[in-house]
């Protein structure tokens, strides 16, 4: 049975290297630090791959981040893995929990978690099972 964990969270990105631009491309590698608030109180921080090419609106990126905090109740931690692309300004975006990656009272935790950006503010939904 899945449950559904809402609220909002912030997001800071910092450069960890110089971006490395060839042929138009640019790839680089951040810091992603998060503070998630609602039905997920935690922190989140892992490091982000991207690519950005020289047509407006396309992009991609990878990322691997550990959630620590309490979920609706439970602490524990687990690790999302990102998968993004961007075309023609068009996101697909996919987050999903590491297998066996929970921990405490979060351990043998799966699911997806949705992003919806609304005026600069970032929500989601976090759909999970236990």
């Amino acid at each position: 049975m899945s449950s559904i964990a809402k609220g909002s969270f912030a997001v800071d990105l910092k450069p960890l290297s110089e971006p490395d631009v060839a042929d138009g491309v640019t790839l680089g590698r951040m810091s992603l630090e998060k503070r998630f608030e609602g039905d997920l109180v935690a922190t989140g921080r892992g490091q982000m791959l991207t690519a950005v090419t020289p047509v407006q609106g396309s992009a991609g990126y990878v990322a691997i981040e550990r959630v620590t905090g309490v979920l609706q109740g439970r602490s524990g931690s687990f690790v999302f893995q990102h998968v993004g692309t961007m075309s023609g300004g068009k996101q697909q975006l996919s987050i999903t929990v590491v297998p066996d990656s929970g921990t405490g009272e979060l351990a043998g935790i799966a699911g997806a978690f949705r992003i919806q950006i609304v005026e600069g503010k970032h929500f989601y939904e976090f759909e999970y099972q236990l």
